[in-house]
């Protein structure tokens, strides 16, 4: 495969707010410094959000295509996640995002499989692999439809 580049354009719009747009995509997105920080913004999307997502969304992607292959029969994935930003060496960093898929088999047979399958689409997920931050599924709850 080649090269390819997403482009995000962003614009400071009032305070500490900002709207990401880009040319491949419909909506614009407000940015913002969370809560956490001086001066804050409630309710809007912040970087650390953004970067947790980024994860969580690269996981369900992987995982539905590497499903799919796998012929896995399944009727429900949700997957809930939480970015972990932290004080390191007087710098702040994400250093760890934990995922915490749940899966809905048809088959109680393929129970192994599915793990297996969902181990494998956070290993090779390329934004996991892309980044310095640890990535944990824990818990991984599988269940029968």
């Amino acid at each position: 495969m080649d090269e390819h580049f997403y482009n995000v354009n962003l614009r400071w719009v009032n305070d500490r707010i900002g709207e990401m747009t880009s040319p491949e995509l419909l909506d614009a997105v407000d940015v913002a410094t969370p809560p956490p920080f001086p001066k804050g913004v409630e309710g809007v999307w912040s970087p650390e959000h953004l970067f947790t997502a980024a994860v969580n969304s690269c996981f369900m992607t992987t995982f539905l295509a590497i499903a799919e292959n796998s012929k896995l029969e399944f009727t429900a994935f949700t997957c809930e996640s939480a970015g972990k930003l932290d004080k390191v060496d007087g710098k702040f960093l994400m250093t760890e995002v934990i995922l915490k898929p749940n899966l809905v088999i048809v088959n109680e047979a393929d129970r192994e499989k599915a793990e297996r399958i969902l181990l494998k689409s956070e290993s090779v997920c390329l934004i996991s692999n892309s980044i310095r931050a640890k990535v944990t599924l824990d818990p991984i709850t599988i269940t029968t439809a």
